[in-house]
């Protein structure tokens, strides 16, 4: 990974990739190489008003403090029923979760937790076999944290 693909004005440019809220883990889980797919809700992105990632998208990363720390591009997209995700997205997650059944009872935590429902503004928000979810891959293309 080059810390020059991508100028500042670039940067400055593009959307904001950020990975539960940002969660300072999943962030270092990209910067290392382990997270390489992650799954969002199709609700959420309906109620954000955003579109759902394409293929060839760039996005910037930030940390926990909303500094860029990379940059990732779209590699792919899926929209499948929660029940479809499977056990190479979840390991591509880098989340450290070696069995779907694992994955999705923590996913559930974090999706049926105060902070995501305040996010989509449904205190009784839950999700079931048939909720869609939104499996994206990425690849890192630029680790933007200075060097020593």
């Amino acid at each position: 990974m080059t810390t020059d693909s991508a100028s500042p004005a670039d940067i400055s440019s593009m959307p904001k990739a950020e990975f539960a809220f940002p969660g300072p883990l999943l962030v270092a889980a990209i910067l290392d190489g382990s997270k390489t797919s992650t799954t969002g809700l199709l609700v959420d992105y309906q109620h954000e008003g955003e579109p759902l990632p394409e293929v060839g998208n760039h996005s910037v990363v930030v940390d926990s403090d909303d500094r860029p720390v990379a940059v990732i591009e779209v590699t792919g997209v899926r929209v499948v029923p929660l029940a479809q995700v499977d056990l190479a997205h979840v390991l591509d997650e880098g989340e450290g979760h070696t069995g779907v059944a694992e994955w999705r009872a923590a996913h559930e935590r974090f999706w049926h937790g105060a902070e995501m429902r305040a996010a989509l503004g449904d205190p009784g928000f839950t999700v079931d076999d048939t909720t869609p979810a939104v499996l994206e891959r990425f690849r890192l293309v630029s680790d933007l944290r200075p060097t020593a």
